[in-house]
């Protein structure tokens, strides 16, 4: 699924190739079908603040935003393990998901990666692609609220996800449970506030493709390349 990959382009780290092909994933927003309309308009809109903005100034501001303290995180176990043991495991878990469609990434990639986790999905049938992102819903709906609550752009990009998986999310129930949420991003402070829960990442898959083909994908996200035709639709 295109639009899966296109999210995990936008909300991955800014690079210059997410500003030179920024025509193209417009183009597949705009004809994306899972979306509403007011949901590609605010896409489109991200999109374009990508594009316009000086390059190091996005970089720091995502570093800013997604890499100082836990509540921004979009490394997934954060949000359910925290620091503990359990965190270890859960990544071998979801490597060997990985493993078993034949998705390979480099050694030092971290698998529970948002937006490596969604250009996974964008090569798996449309029930898994489903399945998987309701598995990470809690976690990304609350990262959404947060992202909202400091008037970041990005926000938009968590929305999306959850409306390809056709997810009814009572945001507004969710705002009120985050109103009094610390400021503080530390991740001392966060602690405080971090509920564990157990995340199985989707049911065991056979290693093929949606068409059935066997497939090998992955590798360094810095190095792939941004054109669209390359991703299964």
């Amino acid at each position: 699924m295109k639009i899966l990959r296109v999210l995990s382009l936008i909300l991955d780290y800014p690079r210059a190739e997410l500003q030179q092909h920024n025509q193209e994933l417009t183009q597949e927003v705009t004809a994306c079908s899972e979306l509403s309309a007011s949901g590609k308009e605010q896409l489109v809109a991200l999109l374009h603040y990508l594009r316009d903005e000086d390059l190091m100034d996005l970089q720091e501001q995502y570093d800013s935003l997604f890499e100082r303290g836990r509540a921004h995180s979009l490394l997934l176990f954060e949000h359910v393990h925290g620091e503990s043991r359990d965190r270890g495991q859960a990544m071998v878990d979801l490597m060997a998901l990985y493993e078993r469609a034949g998705y390979e990434i480099q050694v030092r990639e971290l698998p529970d990666y948002l937006p490596l986790y969604l250009e996974f999905l964008s090569t798996r049938p449309v029930s898994e692609i489903k399945e998987g992102i309701e598995e990470v819903a809690h976690i990304v709906s609350l990262i959404a609220v947060r992202l909202k609550k400091c008037a970041s752009p990005y926000a938009s990009a968590l929305t999306a996800v959850l409306q390809i998986a056709q997810l009814n999310i009572d945001f507004k129930s969710l705002e009120k449970e985050l109103a009094d949420e610390p400021s503080d991003r530390t991740l001392q402070a966060m602690d405080k506030v971090w509920e564990e829960e157990v995340v199985t990442f989707m049911t065991p898959i056979e290693k093929q493709s949606p068409d059935g083909v066997g497939m090998k994908q992955g590798g360094d996200r810095q190095s792939r390349t941004i054109p669209l035709h390359q991703v299964h639709s």
